[in-house]
């Protein structure tokens, strides 16, 4: 019970002290255990045109030893103000002595955008290696999310493609370190957005 009220405490904090956005790339980088489960509380928010603060829960599942899964919603301010997605990532490269991880995630997303329904499918392509730094394992990665926009209502259609830096790993401190943080950065590189988001999860 002690971990699951520091989960609430560290993600309530998470949820209302930060000015973040974004899907995100998730933990696909963080070497998760066979069958392990990760519950995660992200704040969110935009740093552009029709932004807004908010927050999103995500679902995390290393299926098999190549494939994790993640499933979440999330909920913000602004133009931006709903997402429903799902994804998963296929370990194409493992992170093994100096050869750094490399990895495939395709997503969809069903989105709510500036009072129009939108579904996007989209590839990630992501590059991670794990480092020390000060004593503590951390896992940054850069990533180039790029995908299709589909309004539902004017049936018209247009290419998304962003670069994502961010990092994950246990959190450095004595009495959390059974959670998981992440926190990462989104630059527009074409119909997406500039955006920074926060993340905190607990394992299951």
């Amino acid at each position: 019970m002690t971990h699951v009220k520091q989960f609430v405490l560290i993600s309530t904090l998470f949820m209302f002290s930060v000015t973040a956005f974004g899907y995100g790339v998730g933990y696909s980088s963080f070497p998760l255990k066979m069958k392990e489960k990760l519950l995660s509380a992200e704040a969110t928010g935009i740093l552009m045109d029709g932004g807004g603060i908010g927050m999103q829960g995500r679902f995390t599942y290393k299926a098999i030893d190549q494939i994790l899964l993640d499933a979440g919603v999330g909920f913000s301010g602004g133009d931006r103000s709903s997402r429903l997605f799902a994804g998963a990532d296929y370990e194409i490269f493992p992170d093994y002595m100096n050869q750094p991880r490399f990895s495939m995630k395709a997503v969809v997303e069903r989105a709510k955008e500036f009072k129009n329904q939108e579904l996007i499918l989209g590839i990630t392509p992501t590059v991670s290696k794990g480092f020390n730094f000060w004593g503590h394992e951390g896992f940054p990665y850069v990533a180039v999310p790029v995908g299709l926009g589909l309004a539902t209502e004017s049936n018209t259609y247009q290419t998304k493609a962003s670069l994502t830096l961010g990092i994950n790993g246990k959190l450095p401190f004595e009495n959390y370190k059974n959670l998981t943080g992440s926190i990462e950065t989104n630059f527009n590189l074409s119909n997406t957005y500039t955006a920074v988001f926060m993340g905190v999860s607990y394992s299951l």
